[in-house]
């Protein structure tokens, strides 16, 4: 085995281990939008995202609130501000009413394609005296409803708004607009030594700006946390126009509130995020991706013990898929599996300065991993190619399942020993009304993607599902939302996650910023209070 290892590392690509014994209008899937039945109500642009009565639920749209409607005077002003970036045709509207996973539609007629800071600050202070909604939209890749209109509020898209204002090549600090995507911006730091802290699977078109705004965590945040560390300053327009300039390229700065921490993770409900300050990591020198397959999660969670103990400084990444994942990767990507089947899969990725040193540490961990039978298969990539066709093992779980029917999208964070026990006991609570119950995730911050899936969307299924994920995710004090957000669907299950007096302070903090409640409505908060059942940021 030993002699085996050795080579995998010095000549070859890649290993193979032997096997070893032991209404928001929510949409389904090709839905007819002009047949579909939904209310329509009288006046421009009030359709509302909503459900059939049968549907209703908590994550369903709440009634319009009394903002003003679009004119046509306001049309002429946002053409003055904007000239020929002002969007109103309904063909090219289409794509940014409806979410990435075209579950949810807004109604939007005005699309605002602002260039700087300047513009978003004359945009909002406009809308905010006229009382108009607005919806800020960067890459458009959320999946919680956040990233796109209930009604028929304004779209502020980011996407003008990519440029690099600077790099310090010394410290790597990275200062750039918030529209940058963030597979540009991987691109633009690889040439000059450095990568971005983050990495995610929609990284081609998800905007900086909204990953921040999100808090998105992805497949780095083992090694290098979220971005609540690696954010150095944001600049951010509030409701009312005023630009919040904490655009600062310091490590440390313990002069009164760290205002940024707000809005990382607030949705675009305080304000408008318009550039970002991040500190980026040197890129390593050796990268390796490791992907194992173990028969229990018992075995996998005693390979992640393993591996932290014996990898240490080099581990970056620590992913995990059960069987149901590589069935969907096979049926509808015809992604073939790289060892033999298993009932979970490991993707394990090292990064670090010298080669001989990773590999070393890489083979005892190995090595060690096969003698204890924790691991049954499994196979080592060096090369760039061969790294990225094991990573889309991970990264292609998301767009498998879209083609498996329509799904419903959990995103947890647990303890690490109790994140696939949920997909084991939503397995058994459901039977057979699900077409599929799969489970994947982050096992390095105790992060669970749980996705069930049905050939066509189902009220009954969907009443099954839920409250029960979210009790039994507060029952082990655990977060119904890890990275997703809370958006429009979940907006409403905060409180088995945060305590209504903390639920009331958030409320207080978006009255003070954004005292109409003009960005993003209808998002985050819940549409009452359990204190006192007042309307949230109304």
């Amino acid at each position: 085995m030993a002699r085996i290892l050795r080579r995998a590392f010095g000549l070859t690509p890649a290993l193979r281990f032997p096997k070893v014994s032991p209404p928001c209008r929510l949409l389904a899937p090709g839905n007819n939008l002009a047949a579909s039945g939904n209310l329509v109500l009288s006046g421009i642009g009030a359709r509302a995202l909503t459900t059939t009565n049968a549907e209703k639920s908590k994550s369903a749209a709440p009634e319009r609130r009394p903002f003003s409607r679009v004119t046509e005077e306001d049309v002429e002003y946002f053409r003055s501000v904007l000239p020929g970036r002002t969007i109103t045709d309904p063909d090219l509207l289409e794509s940014n009413n409806v979410d990435w996973l075209k579950s949810v539609q807004g109604s939007s007629e005005v699309l605002l394609r602002p260039q700087t800071t300047a513009e978003v600050s004359q945009i909002l202070r406009y809308c905010n005296g006229r009382n108009l909604a607005v919806n800020p939209q960067g890459g458009n890749t959320g999946l919680v409803g956040g990233s796109v209109p209930v009604y028929d509020e304004i779209i502020l898209s980011t996407s003008l708004m990519n440029n690099v204002l600077s790099f310090d090549g010394v410290s790597g600090i990275l200062t750039c607009q918030a529209g940058c995507v963030l597979e540009n911006l991987s691109l633009y730091l690889e040439e000059r030594d450095y990568i971005m802290p983050l990495d995610l699977g929609a990284k081609g078109s998800c905007h900086i700006g909204g990953n921040v705004a999100t808090n998105a965590g992805g497949l780095r945040l083992l090694r290098y946390g979220s971005l609540r560390g690696t954010v150095l300053g944001l600049e951010v327009v509030l409701a009312d126009g005023r630009v919040l300039d904490c655009l600062a390229t310091l490590r440390k700065d313990n002069t009164g509130y760290d205002l940024k921490q707000l809005f990382i993770g607030s949705e675009g409900t305080l304000g408008v995020i318009t550039a970002v300050s991040v500190l980026c990591p040197r890129k390593p020198n050796s990268v390796n991706v490791v992907f194992l397959g173990c028969e229990t999660f018992e075995q996998l969670l005693k390979t992640f013990q393993l591996c932290r103990g014996m990898l240490g400084e080099i581990l970056s990444a620590f992913e995990f898929l059960d069987s149901e994942c590589m069935r969907l990767l096979n049926t509808h990507l015809k992604l073939s599996n790289p060892i033999s089947d298993c009932p979970f899969y490991i993707v394990i990725e090292t990064a670090g300065s010298d080669p001989n040193h990773d590999s070393e540490k890489l083979h005892h961990f190995l090595e060690e991993a096969m003698n204890t039978c924790v691991v049954t298969d499994g196979t080592v990539a060096t090369e760039e190619s061969k790294i990225k066709a094991l990573w889309s093992m991970r990264e292609r779980v998301t767009e498998a399942l879209t083609h498996d029917g329509f799904t419903y999208k959990y995103d947890i964070s647990l303890p690490v020993e109790q994140i696939y026990q949920l997909v084991t006991d939503m397995r058994a609570h459901l039977g057979g009304m699900a077409k599929s119950v799969v489970g994947y995730g982050h096992v390095g911050d105790g992060n669970l993607h749980l996705n069930i899936t049905s050939p066509a969307k189902s009220p009954a299924l969907l009443a099954a599902i839920e409250p029960f994920v979210y009790e039994w995710t507060a029952g082990r004090r655990g977060s119904i939302s890890a990275e997703h957000g809370l958006g429009l669907k979940k907006r409403n299950y905060i409180y088995y996650s945060k305590p209504s007096q903390a639920v009331a302070l958030m409320g207080d903090v978006k009255a003070l910023l954004d005292p109409k409640g003009i960005l993003n409505p209808y998002k985050t908060l819940p549409d009452k209070t359990e204190a006192d059942g007042s309307t949230l940021g109304s």
